[in-house]
């Protein structure tokens, strides 16, 4: 490769990231789009492997993605909505339960000070609760009032199932059509590395999705048997965050067991929400992951939480959509570049090696 190619694909890598940075609130609905599309690229071809035309395959994974919208508008928001209320209802009995038990316990066993003025603490949150919730509903009036913020929803609303549409109708000539600009010295090694990063992303966001949902069902289901009021909450919540590995059992079994002592003020559930969750982490590291994920992946948990991060910090909501893609991506880079530069003569040989220490 010549230097004024490698300029000129740095300027293009480049030109391309501060367009993604200039254009993030545009590209929303567009990513969103090719996201979608991304992930329902298999099912189509699935379909259409049993003879069914592109566009009427398309149709009805369209009608499938309805069904599964609409199922989750009528069965898990209202439940959901149900359960935060409850949360916050909560949330001075909570605190009463603090001052009557955790105190007194903290005082006995720990030596805190007995100056705690829970009383006060519990007057000044049901304030800013009250507070928070009048703000809140000064926002949505304010949103509701204004004619352009609508707009810009309805629009995105809109959007994103058209440009679905289009993108997953002619997906394969999307990606034939980018395969025959690329340049017929670097063609091969590009396309190895993308059907490697097609690999991983894959088994990244519709694997982790699958288990993130699993998991979250999971959770709920059995915290639902014990009796724990907030398990959907707490489920949801819990099978989200495990997009990190542990993250999810560390956040849900915490909040579980708060939840479980407020609610029954008994040891033993504790005991409960244990087992639960230890059943629900063997089923995960058992079935789930190597079924829907396996170890083609290779990416940290530190490296998930910096991506997500970084994503956050430089894009906003368009890089949280980017980051986890993007580092997928980087891995497959990275393992790539690691494998030439451990075969190059900057690296050295094992004879090299041997020398300079027999040295």
């Amino acid at each position: 490769m010549t230097e004024t190619r490698r300029w000129f694909i740095f300027a293009g890598i480049i030109l391309l990231g501060f367009a993604v940075y200039a254009l993030s609130s545009v590209l929303t609905p567009f990513l969103t789009a090719a996201l979608l599309a991304y992930l329902m690229d298999p099912l189509v071809n699935a379909l259409q492997a049993r003879k069914i035309p592109r566009v009427l395959a398309v149709v009805m994974v369209f009608f499938i993605l309805l069904f599964v919208f609409v199922s989750l508008f009528i069965f898990f928001i209202p439940l959901l909505e149900h359960q935060v209320i409850l949360f916050f209802n909560n949330i001075p009995l909570m605190i009463d339960w603090l001052q009557n038990n955790a105190v007194p316990f903290l005082q006995k066993y720990f030596g805190v000070s007995d100056n705690i003025n829970v009383d006060f603490v519990k007057e000044k949150l049901t304030a800013n609760l009250q507070e928070s919730g009048v703000f809140a509903k000064n926002i949505w009036t304010t949103i509701s009032a204004s004619s352009f913020v609508i707009f810009n929803w309805l629009a995105n609303l809109v959007l994103i199932p058209v440009v679905m549409f289009y993108m997953l109708r002619d997906w394969d000539g999307i990606v034939k059509g980018m395969g025959e600009l690329l340049p017929r010295s670097v063609a091969p090694i590009v396309e190895t590395l993308v059907r490697e990063c097609d690999e991983v992303l894959g088994a990244f966001l519709r694997g982790q999705l699958m288990v993130m949902l699993c998991l979250g069902l999971i959770y709920a289901l059995g915290l639902w048997i014990i009796d724990i009021e907030l398990a959907m909450l707490i489920g949801m919540i819990a099978g989200l965050v495990s997009i990190v590995p542990y993250l999810g059992f560390i956040v849900g079994i915490l909040a579980a067991w708060i939840a479980a002592m407020l609610q029954f003020h008994d040891l033993w559930y504790l005991a409960y929400v244990a087992f639960v969750f230890m059943v629900a982490q063997s089923i995960e590291s058992m079935f789930l992951t190597p079924l829907f994920v396996g170890d083609r992946i290779g990416l940290h948990p530190v490296a998930v939480i910096f991506a997500v991060l970084s994503g956050a910090q430089l894009f906003g909501f368009v890089g949280i959509l980017l980051a986890l893609p993007v580092a997928a991506v980087l891995m497959v880079f990275i393992r790539y570049f690691k494998k030439q530069y451990q075969q190059s003569d900057l690296y050295g040989d094992a004879g090299g090696d041997e020398t300079c220490l027999s040295s």
